[in-house]
């Protein structure tokens, strides 16, 4: 433990379990200074980022990967991964002699998996090389223009952010990329860069900076490797599975692996850390040997903070969208403050939200003129999905960093480690899938200890979803509606609210359904939010399939939460024949015994 500076944090703190080192808290004395970073970084750190205090992880994970060992780190996001890894390579890129110049190269990579991430990371980065100008911060993504990307590798850039496609094809066709230079490699967001299906392109990174790792018996092998530069990597992983355990097997050298578990920091030497598979991209499981040291992700506990308050709400379907709509409007009279992120499944289902929460008038007075109703809501209304243009990502994304009091509506390419300051609740319209999904979209607020709600809707039928999220260790209490309904009064005598009858909602209900008729754009945009839910809804995988049943849903009733009148036959007749295929499929020939979808 002496590299790991083990012995001051075991005598003060520290419990030893075997061969691993758990460190309970943050001490009350800790600073950036006790970690072994400059004093310039330090004083940086406090007066003009305004860190007064390492988390932590960064408390314990600093010293670490200042000793130039190879870390696996897996903590919750929100948990200041970031300026865990940079404020170290920060430090000793400006302590270098000679000193880093242009010229040569790139000294630092840092892979992210999206634009949004990687967009973020630069920013925090160009802040921390205020006080050393002579490090030049850059990134590489997909959608910039390739041409700039290529004149600005040529000047060079010392600490480079790139996604993993992007830089694929920069090492393959821009040969003013210099970096043999490359001292250290970054894995932010292991898992999810795994996710989207960047498995591949990682290999071949590995293979073009020669830095897949060999077998300890082929150290023979090892040394006719043409770049000597001796490189530490490091792996930041939310969540840990089998695809990730093997990319640390092919770039970890003997790693440190460091966890925040409940609230210890867990510190342990993994010189046998994982073992084999045979690719990032394999989905077959039986390829796939049980790993100890790693917990795998179908079993896997997740510990979320404790300040995060967590609750569910039972809707059906047909009264989800006045819900949602009444949730806001509360949520933003009662607090002026108020940041939301509201994640759905699909881009459609994004547009049409966002063009109707920015344009719906109502008033209670049904009779009233369309020129006398005001605003349903009027908080600023942003939108982040994959198929925006690249300047409208980045421009929502930063637009709502930088307000007060807004609302984000967005997919799931928000729920991976951005950080958007301040959010002070998450309500995820629909359901995320895999309980991994439902801890990074959550992990969007209740951040560096600061407070939180999260809301998850769930139609009857979808209850036992509960129970799947109870099996990772997360537990969700029911939403109060009478904080909605009676304005946080206590009524004793109303058991039960009943949201399909309820006079307030039927009547919003039926004003939304008379506006959407009155928009051709936002009837169509329904419309195609409407298919895309359809489709979404059908491609749950796995065990998950038997919670998130189609045939179980009334098909009218999908269509009023979209505030449409009628179902779209169009859409119906196609899905007949899609459930008909698929029930053949798995019937393998048999009739099957779901009921028949209704028709328009």
């Amino acid at each position: 433990m002496k590299e790991l500076r083990g012995e001051e944090l075991e005598k003060n703190n520290g419990k030893a379990v075997g061969s691993e080192l758990r460190v309970e808290g943050v001490f009350a004395s800790c600073t950036f200074d006790d970690l072994g970073l400059h004093p310039s970084l330090c004083e940086h750190l406090k007066e003009k980022m305004k860190f007064e205090v390492p988390t932590k992880i960064q408390a314990h994970a600093i010293p670490v990967i200042l000793s130039g060992k190879d870390v696996l780190v897996k903590a919750a996001t929100g948990s200041g991964k970031t300026i865990m890894y940079l404020a170290p390579i920060v430090n000793l890129l400006q302590k270098r002699k000679p000193s880093v110049k242009r010229s040569d190269g790139t000294f630092v990579l840092v892979l992210v998996p999206t634009r949004e991430l990687c967009m973020q990371v630069h920013d925090i980065l160009q802040k921390l090389l205020s006080r050393f100008i002579w490090i030049v911060p850059g990134y590489i993504m997909g959608g910039e223009n390739r041409a700039k990307e290529k004149a600005r590798l040529r000047k060079g850039i010392s600490i480079l952010i790139a996604t993993p496609g992007r830089l694929l094809d920069h090492l393959k066709n821009t040969a003013a990329f210099v970096y043999t230079n490359l001292q250290c490699i970054i894995y932010d967001e292991a898992d999810r860069i795994l996710e989207l299906g960047y498995g591949k392109a990682i290999e071949e990174i590995l293979d073009f900076l020669g830095s897949r790792q060999i077998s300890a018996t082929s150290q023979d092998i090892r040394r006719m490797i043409p770049n000597k530069i001796a490189r530490q990597n490091l792996l930041l992983s939310a969540t840990l599975n089998e695809k990730v355990n093997h990319l640390a097997n092919i770039s970890l050298q003997n790693p440190v692996m460091i966890g925040v578990v409940e609230n210890f920091v867990s510190i342990v030497p993994t010189s046998s850390l994982v073992k084999q598979i045979s690719s990032l991209d394999s989905d077959n499981d039986r390829e796939l040997e049980p790993l100890s040291s790693l917990p795998s992700q179908s079993v896997e506990n997740y510990k979320l903070p404790n300040q995060l308050i967590q609750r569910y709400v039972k809707v059906t379907c047909g009264s989800r969208l006045v819900l949602l709509l009444s949730i806001l409007k509360s949520s933003f009279e009662k607090s002026g403050s108020q940041k939301i992120v509201v994640f759905l499944s699909t881009c459609d289902a994004v547009d049409f939200h966002y063009f109707l929460l920015k344009e719906f008038k109502w008033s209670v007075n049904p009779y009233q003129s369309k020129d006398q109703r005001e605003m349903f809501l009027t908080c600023s209304v942003f939108r982040l999905h994959g198929n925006m243009e690249r300047e409208d990502r980045k421009a929502a994304f930063q637009g709502f960093k930088n307000v007060k009091s807004a609302m984000l509506l967005c997919t799931d390419i928000a729920a991976r480690g951005l950080d958007l300051p301040k959010v002070t609740c998450i309500i995820q319209y629909d359901s995320p899938g895999e309980a991994s999904e439902y801890v990074h979209r959550v992990g969007r607020t209740a951040r560096l200890d600061e407070k939180g709600e999260a809301l998850l809707f769930l139609q009857p039928v979808e209850i036992d979803y509960l129970h799947d999220l109870k099996l990772h260790g997360v537990s969700l209490s029911e939403y109060p509606l009478q904080r909605i309904f009676f304005n946080g009064q206590q009524q004793h005598n109303q058991k039960l609210i009943y949201l399909d009858t309820n006079p307030s909602l039927l009547l919003l209900q039926k004003g939304l359904e008379s506006f959407i008729s009155s928009q051709p754009e936002i009837q169509q945009l329904a419309k195609n939010a409407f298919c895309s839910w359809i489709r979404a809804y059908t491609a749950h995988r796995g065990e998950l399939k038997r919670i998130f049943k189609l045939n179980k849903i009334h098909l009218g009733h999908v269509a009023r939460s979209f505030g449409l009148k009628e179902q779209p036959s169009l859409v119906s007749k196609s899905l007949q024949k899609l459930t008909k295929r698929r029930n053949k499929c798995q019937g393998k020939g048999r009739p099957s015994k779901r009921r028949r979808l209704p028709a328009a």
